[in-house]
């Protein structure tokens, strides 16, 4: 039997689990709202992917890690957290930089570029850019899909891709766990006075949260979170004051700051679906499980969500088999559940301002520095534990 699954989403989720079936007889339909053009040619949207050698293992492994350019690549050494202006900064990865440290960072358009690269062509996949999914259904025997121009689609198999706020997982009845934080993240790509030695420095500070992801020599991807109306604020300064304003905010921790590219925004939702799978259905990348960025794992979480959903149906004699769904959504969960419900608590613990808080974000800060729990940490964000169903 060849089947046919229908793919909501051509992001890095619904591209990555195309590529997966690449060695599978089923056909696959990917929808996308955006033109071609902007599939073939992702614009910047400024943010940079940390992705972890698991993910580069299995981008490898798809045949995509070949088409992003050397240049592209920024080796992740080492990653350094810090509290207010406590001196005490909790270090992970430094013990790792002979093992290619913790990872590398790669920007979001040049993925999807080459995830599109990768797909392109091949033999089991057709894409239906500037579509509109007006409905969806899906039962025990068939997923069906009607488009807004009154295309009507029939698989045995519907994949939602589309994005953590997903009308398609809506659509399908499945309910998740939706937290507006009411914080924007503010991403820009600056150059700096000191260097970064490749390291990634996650700063709690007050009121805000500072992150800066090392770039090329001389360059890193700032993101700087604040309330939704200081972060507006923020966006649309001139660069001459946006680089003066980067200064403040970071206390001049990396000397004068610049832009080196305009600021994006993007106001924070954290979601995780209560099922990863129903009748004839499943869902993958955000339209499963929406991660805070401090923990740096949601596109990894998606590259994994695609992957595994593939090697769970890829050989099946019935792609929407709901064994195999089953399995895809116990492995998923076990997978990121923890993860999920730790990053929701460390973001608590470290944006709650009240002075008990504080105590404990130190006390937080130098457990994390036992031997113990720095090497699980630093299996966790570099990719080397073990991840169930992978």
């Amino acid at each position: 039997m060849t089947g046919h699954v229908i793919v909501v989403g051509a992001g890095p989720a619904g591209l990555s689990f195309a590529r997966a079936m690449s060695r599978s007889p089923a056909r696959i339909t990917l929808i996308e709202r955006q033109p071609l053009l902007a599939l073939a040619k992702p614009a910047r949207d400024g943010r940079e992917i940390a992705l972890t050698h698991q993910s580069v293992r299995i981008l490898r492994d798809l045949g995509v890690w070949p088409l992003i350019p050397q240049t592209e690549i920024h080796p992740l050494r080492e990653a350094r957290v810090l509290n207010g202006q406590r001196p005490f900064a909790l270090s992970l990865g430094g013990g790792m930089a002979a093992r290619n440290g913790l990872g590398v960072l790669v920007s979001n358009h040049v993925i999807r570029k080459a995830l599109f690269e990768s797909v392109l062509g091949q033999a089991n996949v057709s894409i239906l850019p500037d579509a509109k999914v007006e409905q969806v259904f899906a039962t025990a025997t068939r997923a069906e899909v009607r488009l807004s121009d009154g295309t009507g689609l029939t698989g045995d198999l519907l994949v939602a891709a589309d994005a953590r706020l997903s009308t398609t997982r809506t659509q399908l009845g499945i309910g998740a766990q939706v937290h507006p934080l009411g914080r924007t993240m503010l991403v820009c790509r600056v150059r700096h006075e000191k260097p970064h030695h490749q390291v990634a420095t996650e700063w709690f500070d007050h009121d805000r949260t500072i992150a800066m992801l090392p770039l090329d020599a001389g360059r890193s991807s700032l993101v700087l979170t604040l309330s939704d109306p200081e972060t507006r604020a923020l966006a649309n300064l001139d660069p001459g004051d946006l680089g003066a304003a980067f200064g403040r905010h970071t206390g001049m921790r990396w000397g004068e700051i610049e832009p080196a590219g305009p600021p994006f925004t993007y106001p924070l939702t954290i979601t995780y679906a209560e099922e990863f799978a129903a009748p004839r259905a499943a869902l993958i990348g955000d339209a499963a499980v929406g991660m805070h960025p401090v923990t740096a794992h949601g596109f990894n979480f998606g590259l994994m969500s695609a992957v595994r959903l593939s090697r769970s149906i890829r050989d099946a004699h019935d792609v929407g088999d709901p064994r195999r769904l089953a399995r895809y959504a116990r492995a998923h969960r076990t997978a990121t559940w923890p993860l999920y419900q730790a990053t929701r608590m460390l973001v608590g613990l470290f944006t709650d301002e009240r002075p008990l808080a504080r105590l404990a974000r130190n006390a937080v800060l130098r457990l994390g520095a036992t031997a113990p729990a720095r090497r699980g940490m630093e299996r966790l964000l570099s990719g080397s534990a073990q991840v169930p169903g992978l």
